[in-house]
């Protein structure tokens, strides 16, 4: 089953490093931003979830949950490219899809 979760967050992008005085190294004020509107109950009921704790990213739906880092030297020093990974990451382990397609977040459960 495929749902939207909700539209991607575009003034995440002004939460960027380089707009913000974001010493983290992963940019968590622009991480926070764009996975907040993640957080939502789709019509059946099911809760979804999507948090940062540290350099984590948990992601649950229902009885479903995954984990994800956010890796600086393996994957990107971009915050973009670094999210991008860490949500497929913790959507592979929940045994999930997250897409963005069309300014949208889609989940596959």
């Amino acid at each position: 089953m495929r749902v939207k979760l909700c539209d991607v967050n575009a003034a995440a992008v002004e939460k960027l490093p380089e707009h913000t005085a974001d010493k983290s190294g992963i940019g968590v004020h622009y991480v926070d931003a764009w996975i907040k509107p993640m957080n939502v109950k789709l019509e059946d009921g099911t809760a979804v979830k999507c948090k940062r704790r540290g350099l984590k990213i948990v992601l649950q739906a229902g009885g479903k949950k995954g984990e994800g880092l956010m890796r600086r030297l393996e994957v990107s020093a971009d915050p973009v490219v670094m999210l991008k990974a860490a949500l497929e990451e913790a959507a592979k382990a929940a045994g999930m899809e997250i897409t963005v397609e069309d300014g949208g977040i889609f989940c596959s459960l």
